[in-house]
């Protein structure tokens, strides 16, 4: 059941960054009268508050480790559908923001444009709104009328999958570790590596680990 819009909601905060967190907490308080119901580092934790605590509204990191923000979205979203998703995060919105939007996202602000943006857009999706900058809403725009342009970076064709496994490989994990860490295994793995190489038209290994290295590194 809907509480009264009156009542301050419950806040759940999901970030791998207890630095960050806190950050949040403190801009939560100040730009809003809304409470912090708890703090989460990874998706097991998230989860867990969420059943524990019931909160109107989860802020979401994309990037949680290991993890992936996206694919808490997406569990959040089958599990707890009642439960409203804002996304903060430093990954570009370019990349991100409509693969966040289509995870369940109702919204996504930059963190650098949090202190600014994080009290509109917590009403907002509070409200039942959405809540994207002005650029990604017309990307959003275009492509429900079929109007969408080119991909600005080849990293756009990957998967949501495809795009976490080439962010561990430039974080210097080998093909077991990344298995080990999304359970799965090493023959998925081996098979995201290919469909990436494929997209991005690299032809070995030490190209695709080259070009991990120097994403993460610029990102």
């Amino acid at each position: 059941m809907e509480r009264a819009t009156s009542l301050p909601r419950r806040i759940l905060l999901v970030d791998d960054h207890p630095i960050v967190r806190q950050g949040l907490a403190e801009l939560v308080r100040r730009r809003t009268e809304h409470k912090i119901c708890g703090e989460a580092s990874d998706p097991a934790s998230a989860l867990d508050w969420v059943r524990r605590t019931s909160p109107d509204l989860v802020i979401v990191d994309i990037s949680l480790g290991n993890s992936s923000g996206l694919d808490l979205l997406k569990q959040l979203g089958v599990e707890f559908p009642e439960v409203k998703t804002l996304v903060v995060s430093m990954r570009d919105e370019h990349l991100y923001g409509e693969r966040a939007i289509a995870a369940g996202a109702r919204g996504y602000v930059m963190k650098d444009q949090a202190a600014e943006h994080i009290g509109a857009a917590i009403d907002q999706v509070l409200a039942g709104r959405m809540y994207t900058s002005a650029a990604l809403t017309e990307r959003l725009l275009q492509r429900v009328t079929g109007r969408s342009q080119a991909p600005a970076s080849p990293l756009e064709c990957l998967s949501d999958r495809e795009l976490q496994v080439f962010e561990c490989i430039g974080h210097g994990s080998s093909t077991r570790e990344i298995a080990a860490s999304l359970h799965l295994s090493v023959k998925t793995i081996e098979g995201y590596r290919a469909n990436i190489k494929e997209k991005l038209g690299l032809a070995t290994g030490t190209e695709l680990v080259q070009r991990a290295v120097l994403w993460v590194e610029a990102s």
